[in-house]
């Protein structure tokens, strides 16, 4: 009998591998202030640090501001359930996805229902523990309606209604891998695949070189990130992907599978890993996750999280973290210089951020230093 991937993957066995190391290309795009780009989305996201690079590496120079200019374009950013709830490490991508929805483009939160099950090899240094498929569904549901909380937040406190906003539609990829079998996916999908571009992949080579090394089913975490763009260009139309700077190498296989099954011009776009201020990424395996629910981070420690923030980074976090116009930044900062010790800019950065991830209600709680019990309380009364 046909056993499903998502099922037979966790059972994969851990094998070590030596083989000779493969250079990995890294693009890097300049997003030219040519008179294409300069007035465009792509141009404005990367002068608030948001986006970082392209691939193809000229993308961002010519075709992508030609084809965002074209109409309203689909994207998408992926997000594994890894945990009941993601985390500020997390924010700044659904950030960019609502960049991109405020400038009338569609987009796609997609949830790794299954991806979760094999887990992202992407910056880790060792394997992440198995997670089963209930404990990975229950996640995804958390998710979800943080998910569809901080869009709504958004339209409700930070869209000026100037123009319309495009769709948001938020999807699990376990609802197109739950009924592949093993062999079936291996004959479609697999034979698209060499093994010399997986291997020359950077998350591939660096735990190659580990101790610990790399299980096979970490090895096909990055064929499934390709073939879920493969699906949404097919059902949604969808040419542009959103990740972390550390997806390039899967953002890169995307582009390289869709180019050999249908042909079709596709685009990856990544953004800034957050750190904290001693240079660790912020995120959930170093320890040290600010969560965006609210009964696992109150309002009142997201709002202390960002008004504790060091000097230095206040000003790149006002262009990352919120939607303030830059001009808006500049005098937020100017003020701070005039009297730091009124921190102007660090309140307005703490509010905006709590108001978008909790709502005007999750702010006044913050401000009024409700503790993260009360908050909980709060929230399962409403």
């Amino acid at each position: 009998m046909a056993t499903s991937i998502a099922r037979t993957c966790r059972y994969v066995s851990r094998h070590r591998s030596c083989i000779v190391p493969s250079l990995c290309l890294t693009l890097r795009s300049t997003f030219h202030c040519s008179s294409t780009a300069n007035s465009g989305l792509l141009f404005s996201l990367n002068k608030r640090g948001v986006l970082k690079d392209s691939f193809p590496e000229d993308a961002a120079q010519d075709h992508l501001p030609r084809l965002l200019q074209s109409g309203a374009q689909t994207v998408y950013c992926g997000f594994d359930p890894t945990a009941d709830s993601l985390h500020v490490g997390n924010l700044l991508a659904i950030i960019g996805l609502l960049h991109f929805r405020s400038a009338g483009h569609h987009v796609l939160a997609v949830l790794g229902g299954a991806t979760a099950q094999i887990g992202d090899p992407s910056g880790k240094t060792n394997e992440r523990e198995p997670l089963s498929a209930d404990a990975a569904e229950a996640n995804t549901r958390r998710i979800r309606e943080s998910i569809h909380t901080i869009f709504s937040n958004h339209e409700l406190h930070f869209h000026d209604g100037s123009r319309k906003l495009g769709t948001v539609t938020v999807l699990n990829n376990l609802s197109w891998y739950k009924d592949w079998a093993v062999v079936g996916f291996l004959s479609e999908a697999g034979r698209h695949f060499r093994m010399g571009t997986m291997l020359s992949r950077h998350s591939v080579q660096s735990r190659l070189k580990s101790d610990v090394g790399m299980s096979l089913t970490e090895f096909t975490y990055q064929v499934f990130q390709a073939y879920d763009f493969h699906h949404l260009n097919q059902i949604y139309g969808c040419k542009i992907q959103l990740g972390g700077t550390d997806q390039l190498g899967n953002l890169m296989s995307g582009h390289e599978f869709i180019r050999k099954v249908s042909g079709e011009e596709v685009y990856g776009l990544t953004i800034p890993l957050v750190t904290s201020s001693v240079g660790d990424k912020l995120g959930k395996t170093a320890g040290n996750a600010v969560w965006l629910n609210r009964d696992k981070t109150s309002p009142f420690e997201l709002y202390q999280f960002f008004l504790r923030q060091p000097d230095a980074s206040v000003e790149e976090y006002l262009k990352l973290f919120t939607f303030l116009p830059l001009s808006e930044v500049e005098r937020l900062m100017q003020q701070q210089r005039e009297d730091p010790g009124k921190r102007l800019a660090h309140k307005r950065l703490a509010a905006e951020v709590t108001k978008l991830v909790h709502g005007k209600e999750g702010l006044e709680s913050a401000k009024r230093g409700d503790k993260p019990e009360e908050c909980a309380e709060q929230y399962s009364h409403t």
